[in-house]
């Protein structure tokens, strides 16, 4: 699957703002696309073994992604919020506007999860938004639950994330 980085970039870029809150600025979503979702980004993710990537794809044509990474939470705050050993991360989730509500993103998850449990992780964990209701519903009907808050890193403006858990 690293030949399709660039295609993973694209569909990553176009999904990421739709989970971003309304006062995020565009030179704030752009900065953190070029240095998180491009496709040397996504090479590095490939490269890298902690990480997993899943695509969904309708016609050959990507309308979603998953991506985990296996190990020890690197974040001190994430790491005391999330209590279950050994754990994965949820790290991206995204599906394109066109395939919401179409079962694509349970899809995902459900391999994400299964492959954290083949790995005999104990919990899967995730980092959302807070305003992100849709996003935040999603996980809540999943199981995942609020364990913790975090800060997370768009551009030059630091978001706030709840830090979601589910027990496998």
């Amino acid at each position: 699957m690293p030949a399709d980085a660039h295609r993973i970039s694209v569909l990553a870029i176009e999904t990421f703002p739709l989970a971003c809150p309304p006062g995020t600025t565009r030179e704030n979503i752009d900065l953190f696309c070029a240095t998180k979702l491009s496709p040397e980004a996504f090479e590095a993710y490939f490269a890298d073994p902690r990480v997993s990537i899943w695509c969904a794809a309708e016609e050959d044509e990507l309308v979603g992604y998953v991506m985990s990474v296996s190990g020890e939470p690197e974040d001190p705050v994430i790491a005391s919020a999330v209590v279950r050993r050994p754990t994965v991360e949820i790290s991206k989730i995204y599906v394109r506007q066109s395939a919401h509500g179409s079962g694509t993103a349970q899809q995902l998850m459900d391999v994400a999860v299964e492959d954290a449990k083949a790995e005999a992780a104990q919990s899967v964990w995730l980092g959302v938004n807070q305003q992100n209701t849709r996003a935040n519903s999603f996980y809540e009907r999943r199981g995942f639950l609020v364990v913790g808050e975090r800060r997370f890193q768009v551009g030059d403006s630091l978001e706030e994330d709840f830090v979601r858990e589910i027990v496998l």
